[in-house]
């Protein structure tokens, strides 16, 4: 009798979660070219790929409660109270926000890739290395010396950067 009751909003779920389902394969499909063809590691893929799973599945939830009778007034109050707290929250974190927006930034639009030898031009601490990693947060970089250096991928973004020799990785011996 429950199940009658509910039979439409049931088949609506199943028809939301097919599309969802369908755009998460194809949005995962296309990150997954994107990122093979410009050169991106695999971990960096699949990062760019949970961040896209995530945002489709807060999505999915928010359509499910409109269809099992939520009204628009009540979701947007509860949308504009969570993202009040998030916002104060992520107020608080700039900076961790910033730099994995600046990595998303990076995955699509990064010239450079893992093995390039970079020079960072910054007045007071350039650097001139090899793109060991780029994760979420920063870029790993080894120095001439050997020493690893963590590069904040929002600052990154803001500073010239000039390629110095690309697939480097093979000249500098084994540092990992």
């Amino acid at each position: 009798m429950f199940l009658q009751k509910i039979e439409v909003e049931l088949i609506n779920t199943a028809i939301v979660l097919a599309v969802f389902l369908f755009i998460r394969i194809v949005g995962k499909m296309t990150i997954s070219k994107i990122g093979k063809k410009s050169g991106v590691n695999d971990a960096r893929i699949n990062l760019i790929s949970r961040y896209y799973t995530v945002t489709l599945l807060i999505i999915f939830l928010f359509v499910e409660t409109y269809i099992f009778g939520a009204e628009l007034k009540d979701i947007s109050l509860v949308f504009s109270s969570v993202f009040a707290v998030i916002g104060i929250g992520l107020f608080a974190i700039w900076s961790i926000l910033s730099n994995v927006t600046s990595g998303i930034i990076m995955f699509f639009s990064f010239p450079y890739k893992v093995g390039d030898k970079i020079k960072i031009h910054d007045k007071d601490y350039p650097i001139e290395a090899v793109i060991e990693d780029i994760r979420a947060f920063q870029l790993h970089l080894r120095v001439e010396n050997g020493d690893l250096v963590t590069y904040p991928n929002n600052l990154i973004l803001q500073k010239a950067v000039t390629l110095v020799e690309k697939d480097a990785i093979e000249d500098f011996g084994d540092f990992h």
